[in-house]
């Protein structure tokens, strides 16, 4: 009798186990009111949805690449005759207002998309509107994969150049590595050529310039070949995390693509860590297929917000998922084209909000210990860290990895009310101070919480960046909320 009772329980507690994370995640779905944030006529809006700004005129720049740039010397003659600043966007993933010039002429650049590869060189030639989506199925064709780009796909290749951003794609630099030239519209209308060995200056300015200095128009990148990878991960304690990295992915030379996570329950917080990294390996390379539905993989997401239980369970899945998906094989393209919806916050009533503090190795633990206990009082909710290496750049002028770094990419959800708008402030400055004791730096394309003094202890380049500027813009033409804030 005690034997059947002791099984009967056992069932029941292995119903309530599978059970409780089913009801977690339908309750999640049932919280979301799906209400897409709509943008009136006339205004415009960046992905923190805290920057609604009214616009003179949003102008979508034309395709066609005989088009351009009559188009766009006309809106600049334009915009002078009636004292109008022009601002540029992307697909508007910025957070701080850099696409936004309020009461200004807002230029559209997604339609300007076109491709061509040049096979011998394995130099892609791309307008500057183009998504990374769009570049990955074309390069796919061809047996190749972009060299350095972000994690997702969905951003626009002149917004990535324009905050100049980095990936997680083995031991590199930020994507201005991988830039072989580019063609750009100043505010007088001329177009210059803009390399290593051609208007030099301007060269440097324009990566990571937050579109300042004129119109992105055709790019020119350096391709790399697309390749299958099977996937390693190991757990860890953060302590570890740096010398496991040299000794696992450094100094392997198979390793192509690799990041690291952070555990953020309050159970073990910021005391657990994972270092995923994929490997190369010999085998056919299946073409890139259709993205799959990943609604139950946004919803383990979205079900952490506000939960230490969703926490534990998303931690719990991935560290599972990670001993089921060890060794499974997957191309480069696969991996990288993987798109923001599966994040996707569908609460309007909140905001998914991103910073970035990139730390050398020798104060990588200091900076953990540092932050643990501002974020563990902070009343905003964080979501995850992750981090990725990134080499010194010396490409950029407004470069953040002045050294080689560890990047730390930590998500938080904020409310959309003003006791949350404050607390991120002080949050925001109170890492950033972590970020300045650890001789780190902070990421720019995020809201502006920093002053302009504090920023200026980050970036000592900044005002002969901001001088620079007027130089090549005497007129501030081209102008954004990120310039007003910090020049």
């Amino acid at each position: 009798m005690k034997t059947k009772y002791f099984w009967l329980i056992g069932a029941v507690c292995f119903v309530l186990f599978l059970s409780i994370p089913t009801f977690h995640l339908l309750k999640t779905k049932w919280k979301e009111d799906g209400t897409d944030v709509e943008i009136p006529q006339g205004y415009t809006n960046d992905a923190s949805q805290l920057n609604l700004t009214k616009m003179d005129t949003i102008i979508a720049i034309p395709a066609d690449r005989n088009q351009i740039e009559t188009q766009l010397k006309g809106i600049f003659k334009y915009a002078g005759e009636n004292g109008l600043k022009i601002s540029i966007s992307g697909a508007k993933h910025s957070m701080g207002g850099h696409t936004i010039s309020p009461d200004g002429i807002l230029l559209n650049m997604l339609p300007y998309k076109h491709m061509e590869l040049d096979t011998v060189n394995n130099i892609l030639s791309i307008g500057a509107g183009a998504l990374w989506e769009d570049a990955l199925k074309y390069l796919d064709g061809y047996g190749k994969s972009i060299a350095i780009m972000q994690a997702f796909s969905s951003f626009s290749v002149g917004g990535s150049i324009s905050v100049n951003g980095h990936g997680w794609q083995k031991d590199l630099p930020p994507i201005s590595k991988s830039v072989h030239s580019f063609t750009i519209m100043l505010a007088d209308g001329k177009v210059l050529n803009c390399s290593r060995s051609e208007n030099q200056e301007l060269f440097r300015l324009v990566l990571g310039g937050y579109g300042l200095f004129g119109v992105i128009l055709d790019v020119k990148l350096h391709v790399v070949d697309n390749v299958a990878l099977t996937y390693k991960y190991i757990r860890l304690s953060p302590a570890n995390y740096v010398s496991y990295y040299k000794k696992q992915v450094s100094d392997n030379p198979n390793v192509n693509l690799v990041f690291g996570r952070l555990r953020i329950s309050d159970k073990h917080f910021l005391e657990e860590a994972t270092l995923n990294y994929f490997e190369e390996v010999k085998t056919d390379v299946p073409a890139l297929q259709q993205a799959k539905s990943t609604e139950a993989q946004r919803l383990v997401f979205r079900g952490s917000v506000g939960s230490e239980y969703g926490k534990r369970l998303r931690w719990d899945l991935e560290t599972g998922k990670n001993k089921v998906s060890k060794n499974s094989v997957y191309t480069r393209n696969e991996l990288l084209n993987d798109h923001v919806s599966l994040i996707e916050n569908k609460d309007a009533a909140s905001t998914d909000l991103l910073q970035e503090y990139f730390i050398p190795e020798r104060h990588f633990n200091h900076f953990i210990q540092d932050i643990k206990p501002i974020l563990k009082r902070s009343t905003i909710d964080l979501l995850n860290i992750t981090i990725r290496a990134v080499r010194e750049d010396k490409d950029s002028y407004l470069n953040y990895a002045r050294e080689d770094v560890y990047g730390f990419v930590i998500l938080f959800n904020q409310k959309k009310t003003k006791e949350q708008e404050e607390a991120m402030k002080e949050l925001t400055n109170e890492l950033v101070d972590a970020a300045l004791k650890n001789e780190g730096t902070f990421y720019l394309p995020y809201r502006l919480h920093i002053d302009r003094e504090k920023m200026r202890k980050a970036y000592p380049q900044a005002d002969s960046f901001f001088g620079l500027k007027r130089k090549y813009d005497p007129a501030e033409l081209f102008s954004n909320r990120f310039y007003e804030h910090y020049k």
